[in-house]
């Protein structure tokens, strides 16, 4: 909220983020690995990680491109600048919001089997780096569809309460479109 609602923020800390999103994240996962142990918690940070950034993106270039003209009017009003983030940026920014973070949910099952395959003591990772030290193809590939279904089901979730939260921002499925000025039939 702070990126978008501030043009020094924006300008100061995109370079950042910028940077920090080029990292490649497998470089990450060792060092996380030694300070955080083999486990749960590297995989939670690396899809955090990679999650991060497309969610801070989109939601500050929602509340920064309110209308210059719309803030005007606000502030005419009496609005403080926290009034129009919260009653005018944020619910602008939440599509942007729910796009991203429909891109992140299955990121960060990448980010989490990646973690797993470096260092873990359990996870389908770990168990699809076991399985092809064995030649099993079969779970591995059985690994796969898990993480499969699983993106799907919590892309699924997550559109669900995009639907439900934000329906007032999509277009309907069923709205009849206009054809065209003086389009006959």
């Amino acid at each position: 909220m702070a990126i978008g609602s501030s043009t020094l923020l924006y300008h100061g800390l995109y370079p950042l983020l910028i940077g920090f999103n080029s990292v490649p994240k497998v470089a990450v996962v060792p060092i996380l690995v030694i300070w955080f142990g083999i486990g749960t918690v590297p995989a939670i940070i690396t899809a955090f990680l990679i999650s991060f950034f497309p969610i801070v993106v989109n939601v500050a270039t929602g509340i920064a491109t309110v209308e210059p003209e719309l803030r005007d009017v606000l502030r005419a009003l009496g609005a403080r600048p926290l009034d129009i983030i919260r009653k005018v940026g944020l619910p602008r920014a939440m599509p942007y919001f729910f796009a991203s973070l429909k891109i992140a949910i299955t990121v960060a099952f990448v980010g989490s089997i990646l973690a797993e395959t470096v260092a873990a003591n359990k996870g389908i990772g770990q168990l699809m780096m076991l399985a092809s030290s064995r030649f099993d193809v079969p779970l591995v590939f059985a690994g796969l569809m898990v993480t499969a279904f699983m993106g799907v089901a919590m892309y699924a979730v997550a559109a669900a309460i995009e639907q439900r939260t934000t329906g007032w921002a999509m277009r309907g499925q069923g709205e009849q479109q206009v054809s065209g000025v003086g389009g006959g039939a």
